[in-house]
This record gives C-alpha cells, structure tokens and sequence, in this order.
C-alpha cells in the first residue's frame, strides 16, 4: 500500500510541479515527494517522525477537517509550527474519511488546475488505501478467529491456532499473559453496543502499546481480551510489565466509558504461562478475576488471579452450586432483605476472626448490640458461632454468597447498574 501511494505521490508531484504530501486519519505521514519550496516546522516534523504533535491534530480538527468533502485550506498556526497556509482534500471512500493529501502554499498560488488534480490524486489514493485497508482488517478477523480457537477448551484445536498464530507471523513464541476487561451490565443481559465499543477501543489501544506480534485482542459478547507474550523475558519483568498494561487498560478504558464511570469497569490478570498453546489457563484466570471483582466489588478494579483467594476456587462453581453449597440456615438469612444487618454483623465478625473488640469498632456499635445480633443470627441460622465447623461454614457461605448474583452479603451491596 504504502509503495502503490508513493508512486501515486510521485506522479502527481511532477504533473503540478510542487511538493504533494498524504496523510492518514491521524496525520501520519504515508507518502512525500521532493519539496520545491520552503517548509515549515510542522512539515519538518511530520518527515522526520511520520506524524505530528496532538496540538496540530487538534488544530486540523478545529478546522473542519474531518468534515470536509471537498478542497479545504488550512490557515497557518505558528504557535504550533505551521507558518504556511495547507490546501487540503479528505481521502474518502464511500464518504468514509480514510485521510488527506496535502499541497503547501510556499510552492506558489494553487489555480484551478492545481485543483483538480488534488481531487483526481484524493480519488486514487481512496481506492489504494480502502484495498490496504481491507486487506489488514482481512488479515486481523483471521488472527481474532485463531486468537479464538487458542482459548477454546479443545486442546488439539488449540494446538494448531497456536501454530498457525507463529507461522503466520500473527504472533510470536514465549511466555504468555491474557488480561481480561469487563464493564458493569445487568445480569443475563448482553453488553450495550456503546459499552462493547468501549471494551473494544480500549483494549486495542493497549495492543498497540506493545510490538508487533507480541500482542492479540479478542472482544467477546461480555468482556474483552488482551493476550500479551513476552519473548526472553524473565518472570519478574513480566510480573511488572502486565502489572503496568492493566492499569493503563483501566485508565482507557475509563476514559472510553466517560467521566464519572470509573468505578463500572474492572481487569482480570492471569498468571503467566510459558508457551502460547497454554494461553487458556491464564484467559480463565483472568476471567474468573474480573468476574469475582465485578460481582464482589470490594476487591478493587484491577485483580490479579493470585489476589482471589479462596475465590479462586469458587469461582470456578455455578450459581446453583454455590447455593446448594451454603448453609441452609444461612441461606435463608441471606434471602431476606430485612435482615441485611444481621447478615453485616455476621461478615465483619468473621472477616476480623471473632475479636468483639474491633468487630463493635468496625460497625460502630457497643459490644452488648454485637452479641444481641450475634445470638439472634444463631437462632435465626441453626449455626454456633462458638464451634470451629459452623464458623467456617457461616464465612465459606458468606464468600459463596458473594459470587452469587442473587444473595447479596453487604449492606452496600450494589445495585444493578444498566
């Protein structure tokens, strides 16, 4: 593609006789032919990094830029180094923007002539750009597709995307990391088509944070997927380096979703793995913690699988399983709305291991009011809070509880958010 439009650049530089420059969406540079007259600072920044600053790309857009379907001139800007006046066309593909190509006013005044040739030149680099285009977005359905069949729980189909993803040059061989995203949605309801765009925006803009080959976005109906590999490096460097893209996929992911939504989204990390093959068990891991941080939504918005705990493993049960595994007497407190104060009492009490001290601190109580509440749990529950087997199964049911969509365990247990 990018050959096909410096020989389009080429032709139409030598038919108008000055300097003709094509852009992408973002002001990278694709394609230049030799100047004939001065430049200015911007020009010399786009040749020399193939893009331009974000105040320049602002600039273009304040303009209009992006809106315009026909020549457009560019008025200089010298605080952002454009001391010359642009002429610009948008490259436009059934009205879709896929860039500009470019004439500068110090090549003298641009006539009619001038003109129409910017517009013949926009038509054929539209066609150019729409084949390189489809041909990448051909290129990256395949790779989701063996991305895809890497997660799946066959093994032998695993094996040969994993294979094909190398001989592909899709990926590369070495350890592997999978962080999952997820964002707040209400319970057996698909995802929003603006919260889905947002998962997916956010995720691959993190991919392109990382070199090529080395990174793999997947979205689903209900989550998006980042498989990160990191060839040669050791574990600790890893550990640091995912532990960082998280966060940044927190971050996009928030500014995605809008101001204010910060607290409906969360991330997953999986345990690294050492061959590509093996990316399932870090995808599950990384699932089962976004899932346990979105359900829970008291361990915070990015979860490393090895912050889970016991929920590690019962995160891993089904809603029905972990009903029939909590205490019956417990159960039908926890079914009752009314007796969501008891219940808190109950989960402080356990989580601070029975010290009435700071349980009574903690929920700001006097310690007479935290036995009342206690003794009438345990004529409500069945359950001695003074023997060691019912008090493992009261705070092993509260945990079950809290993965299930339909015992809430706190007094703050949030509500349904979409």
């Amino acid at each position: 593609m990018v050959s096909e439009l410096q020989r389009l650049v080429d032709a139409f530089g030598a038919r108008l006789g000055r300097s003709i420059a094509i852009d992408d969406t973002r002001l990278k540079l694709l394609a230049y032919n030799a100047h004939t007259g001065d430049v200015d600072d911007a020009r010399i920044e786009s040749v020399m990094h193939r893009g331009v600053s974000t105040a320049l790309v602002a600039h273009v857009c304040e303009q209009g830029a992006a809106q315009a379907s026909d020549v457009f001139t560019l008025p200089p800007c010298p605080q952002i180094g454009i001391t010359m006046e642009r002429v610009g066309m948008p490259i436009r593909y059934d009205d879709a923007l896929l860039g500009y190509v470019w004439l500068i006013g110090s090549d003298g005044p641009i006539g009619e002539r001038a003109v129409e040739l910017l517009r013949e030149a926009a038509a054929q680099a539209a066609l150019v750009l729409h084949r390189g285009y489809l041909g990448v977005e051909v290129t990256r359905s395949h790779a989701r597709e063996l991305l895809r069949d890497l997660i799946a729980p066959d093994q032998a189909l695993r094996t040969e995307a994993g294979a094909a993803l190398v001989e592909e040059e899709h990926a590369v061989a070495g350890p592997v990391t999978v962080l999952v995203a997820m964002v707040a949605r209400e319970e057996g309801e698909p995802l929003a088509e603006e919260r889905r765009l947002a998962l997916e925006l956010a995720v691959d803009r993190c991919r392109r944070r990382l070199p090529p080959s080395r990174g793999l976005a997947l979205t689903r109906p209900d989550h998006a997927l980042l498989l990160t590999i990191w060839p040669g490096a050791r574990s600790q460097v890893i550990e640091r380096n995912v532990a960082e893209l998280a966060e940044v996929l927190r971050e996009k992911l928030v500014a995605e979703l809008g101001l204010g939504r910060a607290a409906l989204c969360w991330v997953g990390v999986g345990g690294p793995r050492p061959r590509l093959t093996e990316a399932h068990s870090s995808y599950e891991e990384a699932r089962r913690a976004a899932e346990v941080a979105r359900i829970t939504g008291t361990l915070g918005q990015v979860v490393a699988h090895t912050q889970l705990g016991v929920y590690a493993l019962l995160g891993k049960l089904t809603p029905d399983e972990l009903a029939e595994g909590i205490h019956p007497g417990l159960r039908s407190l926890l079914s009752n709305p009314v007796r969501r104060e008891l219940v808190e009492t109950l989960r402080v009490y356990l989580d601070h291991a029975g010290d009435a001290q700071h349980v009574a601190t903690a929920l700001h109580i006097h310690r007479s009011t935290l036995y009342k509440r206690l003794h009438r749990v345990e004529q409500l529950t069945g359950l001695q809070l003074d023997v060691g087997d019912d008090r493992l199964a009261a705070h092993l049911g509260l945990k079950m509880a809290d993965l299930h969509p339909c015992l809430p365990t706190s007094m703050n247990a949030p509500d349904v958010v979409f």
